[in-house]
């Protein structure tokens, strides 16, 4: 008897199971990384991504993991001697390692992009350049991440894709919605301009309030499901380090009669700096036309004057506004820009000089040029607590001016639109991040993982009956 109830239950118990329906459940989404390695023309900064394989509208949702600055100047000044632009980077590298699950390192997609100041060696020793990337692939090569490449990014790229990063990290994009558990589109989508100036060269990027005649100066991309076509363009020897540089030679070809003591109007009264006129051999944005002064070695001094009037003029004349003409849609050297339009965040140099000159978001335009003017009659003597910087502010500054005012035709009014901003809450503002999203639209979502699961309903129900099987069984043995 006992035998025969423990198979009719078991029998029973198969085919309560057989009838109980299965269906495809998903597992949760992994944690993907990445690295991005920023090699401007100044210096080289690594940034650590994280973002969700299940997508969002095909572009994944990207966080800043790690943010970290190499030691040293950038990877192009080590043309002399590549190897140490790839051991430059090794300290930065284990910090990342260090904040990404061993586990997952191999497949980290890890990318090099150097800025202006590669676009200048590649132009002045595109075999110098090679070398110097090779060195850089080749020590990236050495750790355990999947190393995708080091590349020299255009202008235009740079310009794009910090104009992705900022309308990212503002939520221009998409937005998380708490009541819907979801991520949606903002209404009414604030998308802001990037401006952008490092030591090299300097983009600015925005979508046109009206339609762009010379198409080939815009970038499309899709992101979280929408089409953006936005203007962007990109200056080489016109970021402030390559603008000193020409600066410093435009007034020494002004006053070659004085011999080797040449007045600066930007630098402060009583400053002097001595610099060799074979520097000016170093750069393309420099080495070429006035064969006499490239073709000597003496040195100059430049004595400081502080002249507010003479150091603008004197900037002014960097720049060739009269090659636009009458043209509205014109910035200078005859370059085509639609009319500004929207809000900008103006990142970089732009907001590192304006820290340093105390100014800050909402100031008028008046304040700002009365603030620049007085830092600029001040005497090198009250002035140099931070020898380094401080004899390049002024200048700076008005060149900042020049280029905003003059070259992109911000006015007072617009002008309340330009955003000083480097970072937005902890992650920092620049090309890298904008690149990462861009590269996660190009990657397939990944597929999610699919297993057999039971319908919870079904199968509480199922156990319940089981349960009950048994305990009539028992009691039936029992009698």
């Amino acid at each position: 008897t006992a035998v025969v109830g423990a198979v009719v239950a078991l029998s029973i118990i198969a085919l309560v199971l057989s009838l109980v329906r299965i269906e495809d459940v998903t597992l949760p989404a992994t944690v993907k990384y990445g690295m991005v390695f920023d090699a401007g023309s100044s210096h080289t900064s690594l940034f650590v991504y994280q973002w969700d394989s299940d997508k969002e509208n095909d572009t994944g949702v990207v966080s800043q993991t790690l943010s970290c600055d190499v030691q040293g100047q950038g990877i192009s000044s080590y043309a002399n001697d590549p190897t140490k632009a790839g051991d430059s980077l090794r300290e930065c590298l284990d910090k990342a390692l260090q904040v990404v699950p061993a586990a997952k390192q191999r497949h980290v997609p890890a990318y090099l992009g150097a800025t202006a100041g590669m676009r200048l060696l590649r132009a002045q020793n595109s075999s110098a350049a090679d070398q110097v990337l090779a060195e850089v692939a080749k020590t990236m090569q050495e750790y355990p991440v999947s190393f995708k490449g080091a590349q020299i990014l255009t202008g235009e790229e740079e310009g794009a894709y910090g104009w992705i990063t900022i309308n990212y990290l503002l939520d221009s994009f998409t937005k998380y919605c708490p009541k819907a558990h979801a991520w949606v589109r903002p209404e009414a989508a604030k998308i802001f301009g990037a401006l952008d100036l490092g030591g090299a060269s300097t983009q600015i990027s925005f979508m046109p309030g009206s339609s762009v005649i010379k198409w080939n100066e815009t970038s499309k991309f899709t992101l979280y499901g929408y089409n953006y076509s936005i203007y962007r363009h990109s200056y080489l020897c016109y970021g402030q380090d390559e603008m000193q540089k020409r600066l410093a030679k435009q007034l020494i070809v002004v006053r070659r009669e004085l011999g080797t003591r040449v007045y600066h109007p930007c630098y402060p009264k009583g400053y002097t700096e001595t610099i060799s006129l074979a520097s000016f051999r170093t750069s393309p944005c420099t080495n070429s036309g006035d064969t006499w002064l490239i073709l000597d070695d003496r040195n100059v001094t430049l004595e400081g004057q502080g002249n507010v009037s003479g150091c603008l003029a004197a900037i002014k004349k960097l720049f060739n506004f009269s090659a636009c003409g009458q043209s509205q849609d014109c910035t200078f050297d005859g370059i085509y820009q639609p009319p500004v339009s929207g809000q900008f965040i103006a990142f970089s140099a732009f907001y590192y000089n304006f820290k340093f000159l105390n100014l800050t978001e909402g100031q008028s335009l008046a304040t700002v040029r009365e603030t620049t003017e007085h830092f600029c009659t001040r005497t090198w003597e009250d002035v140099q607590e931070n020898p380094e910087r401080l004899p390049k502010y002024c200048g700076n500054a008005n060149y900042i001016l020049t280029l905003l005012l003059d070259a992109y035709k911000f006015n007072e009014t617009s002008w309340n639109n330009i955003f000083f901003q480097m970072k937005v809450e902890s992650t920092s503002v620049g090309w890298t991040l904008g690149y990462m999203l861009n590269l996660t639209n190009m990657i397939s979502a990944e597929a999610p993982a699919w297993v057999k699961g039971h319908v919870p309903s079904l199968w509480a129900a199922a156990v319940a009956f089981i349960v009950l099987i048994l305990v009539l069984g028992l009691a039936a043995l029992l009698l």
